[in-house]
């Protein structure tokens, strides 16, 4: 039975990384307008951010953020892409693996340069206060 369960979560977090590099390559279309554009940035950031708004380390509240606001981002951002679009983009999501490599390096790369740009302005910040 727990394997049973194991398989089946194992298949989820599969098509959530689909869907969410589906979401990525919808966000660079043009036929999808500003607004969507803007929740799919919030969204692929947050899920790929190594930083959250709860830690993972708190008991239980830390990991529920990740299993919740994720997945509603995800659905959100969804029903704002036009149906077409979507379709196009998990049918490339799918079938195209020498991508996401190198997407995830540059994501990567832009979410930690911003955390630290942030990290330097609240250290600006205080420092400005304390004089």
């Amino acid at each position: 039975m727990t394997a049973k369960v194991f398989d089946i979560w194992k298949r989820r977090a599969r098509q959530l990384k689909t869907e969410i590099d589906a979401i990525y390559l919808a966000y660079k279309d043009p036929r999808i307008p500003w607004y969507a554009k803007l929740l799919i940035a919030c969204v692929i950031g947050y899920a790929l951010s190594p930083i959250d708004l709860i830690p993972d380390f708190i008991p239980v509240i830390g990991y529920l953020d990740d299993l919740i606001v994720v997945p509603l981002g995800i659905a959100l951002a969804l029903k704002m892409i036009p149906p077409a679009v979507l379709a196009e983009c998990r049918e490339k999501a799918r079938t195209d693996t020498t991508r996401r490599k190198r997407t995830n390096w540059i994501a990567a790369t832009l979410i930690l340069s911003i955390w630290v740009l942030l990290a330097l302005f609240a250290i600006f910040l205080i420092a400005r206060i304390i004089q």
